[in-house]
């Protein structure tokens, strides 16, 4: 096969499980981009957008809600030591330089403008960075590694996470068809942290207030969760992710009470209480 061709195959890839029953995690040609701050605008009291553009953005792949970049910060010195191409894939150099992964919130192809949403929190590296950045200055991008290609073909989707996980979910709220039916739940410290969301008119979206106890805390978005019942015969698509210790009795409940097969879930966790970088496996 021809090299494009072998750039190309993740798209018919993508175009099959689209039109398949099973969800399916599907890899991208990854690569390391230079873009430039557009602007940054607070979203709701927790988020702050980061809208990045520039010759760099050109060409930038975009296709599942839970894709992520990886942002690839200077070392303590000043140095910026970036993974270079390797075939399809990157090389990073050792020791790995300080990374940090966020969502794709949205990618406009027309305008070359991508936008990830950080969620703040005091004395996090990447937080105080998204404060600070002014439009003009260079962010280096490496990714999306590929994503979760969940097709239209579930009865209900039961979306669930922490401020970490609400871009992905508000994407994928988005992109579900207007007729589609579920739940989303969403904890975050108060109304003021509540956003937008384009929710299809059958997905029932609840927003929960943790108030002030510690993130990834308390057990409330688990019993939210676990108070969904699914109609009898109907397939369901379970995404949750959030703090990793939350979502373990969660994982269970899929697996050992819902019963869904391996490709009709995805719990990951995005953050561990404690852990500056925490990278989970992604598991499903």
């Amino acid at each position: 096969m021809s090299r494009i061709g072998s750039r190309d195959r993740h798209l018919e890839r993508i175009a099959e499980v689209r039109a398949g029953t099973r969800a399916e995690k599907v890899p991208y040609p990854i690569r390391i981009r230079r873009t430039e701050v557009v602007r940054t605008e607070m979203v709701g009291a927790g988020l702050i957008r980061l809208t990045l553009g520039g010759p760099g953005t050109e060409g930038f792949e975009s296709h599942a809600p839970d894709e992520h970049v990886k942002i690839v910060f200077p070392d303590p010195d000043g140095t910026l030591r970036l993974p270079e191409p390797d075939g399809l894939m990157l090389r990073w150099p050792r020791p790995s330089p300080t990374t940090r992964e966020y969502t794709v919130r949205r990618y406009d192809a027309r305008t070359g403008e991508l936008a990830v949403d950080i969620a703040l929190h005091d004395g996090g590296l990447a937080s105080d960075w998204a404060r600070s950045v002014r439009p003009g200055d260079p962010v280096h991008v490496a990714g999306p590694p590929g994503g979760l290609i969940v097709p239209h073909a579930y009865d209900r989707y039961l979306l669930a996470g922490d401020i970490t996980a609400l871009p992905a979910i508000a994407r994928r709220l988005e992109e579900l068809p207007r007729t589609a039916a579920g739940w989303a739940f969403v904890e975050v410290a108060d109304a003021a942290e509540e956003i937008g969301l384009s929710a299809p008119e059958d997905v029932q979206v609840r927003w929960l207030h943790r108030g002030d106890r510690p993130p990834g805390t308390g057990g409330l978005l688990e019993r939210a969760v676990r108070s969904v019942e699914i109609p009898d015969g109907q397939r369901v698509y379970v995404w949750i992710a959030g703090e990793a210790g939350t979502l373990k009795p969660l994982r269970r409940w899929v697996r050992d009470e819902l019963r869904l097969d391996r490709g009709d879930y995805d719990i990951t966790g995005y953050w561990k209480r404690g852990v500056a970088d925490y990278d989970d496996d992604h598991e499903h």
